[in-house]
């Protein structure tokens, strides 16, 4: 039974991202960790607190239990496992909190969509709209008026300016900035510590300065 006035969690993917989440998910003292749910033949690593109690196979029985979860997997480049992983949640009736680290600071005005995690030191300014299944990394800045579509990750340290519009399934790096009111395509990787600035219209990878 979880604790009084916990509500219970479950962990969808293990691995680096999922430590920094369990730490982020401690702090805000609102949910019970019940386990993780790996991939089968995933390489299980340790967690000295909470088990891998079951596998992508088990979830509907799991959920049955705890319907409440998180995705954990990370997103390096592609965000095909994460979109995968949140569709499949929300077909099988998964509930996915928004979850903010009390080290980050979220505008009153801003807008998380379900699934996403704000972590620790990262900042979201006014009006900014985040969809949903995203992660604000720690030190992620995300400026006024930023609309950031489903699946995205924003790395540690990136800057992501006043006005900026980013498409689904996006990736930005560590330390990467984008220059106010531009617009990227869905699927875009901006590597870490580029600078971008101007509009990038095709899916791909892109490095160093665009301009």
């Amino acid at each position: 039974m979880a604790e009084a006035g916990k509500t219970p969690l479950l962990l969808i993917g293990g691995g680096g991202h999922c430590r920094a989440c369990i730490d982020v998910i401690e702090m805000t003292g609102e949910y019970e960790i019940v386990g993780i749910v790996e991939a089968e033949g995933a390489q299980i690593e340790p967690f000295s607190a909470y088990p891998v109690i079951g596998y992508d196979k088990d979830l509907p029985k799991l959920l049955a239990d705890t319907p409440h979860c998180l995705i954990t997997v990370g997103q390096l480049k592609s965000a095909a496992v994460r979109q995968r992983l949140f569709t499949e949640l929300k077909r099988l009736g998964a509930s996915l909190p928004v979850i903010v680290s009390p080290l980050a600071y979220v505008s009153p005005s801003a807008k998380l969509g379900e699934g996403t995690i704000v972590m620790h030191q990262a900042l979201v300014n006014a009006y900014a709209q985040i969809g949903d299944n995203g992660i604000v990394n720690s030190q992620a800045l995300i400026e006024h008026d930023a609309v950031i579509a489903n699946h995205c990750h924003i790395s540690t340290g990136a800057r992501v300016n006043g006005g900026v519009e980013i498409g689904e399934g996006c990736f930005i790096g560590s330390g990467a900035v984008l220059k106010q009111t531009i617009s990227l395509a869905d699927r875009v990787v901006v590597g870490a510590n580029a600078t971008v600035l101007k509009n990038i219209q095709q899916a791909g990878v892109y490095t160093g300065v665009v301009k």
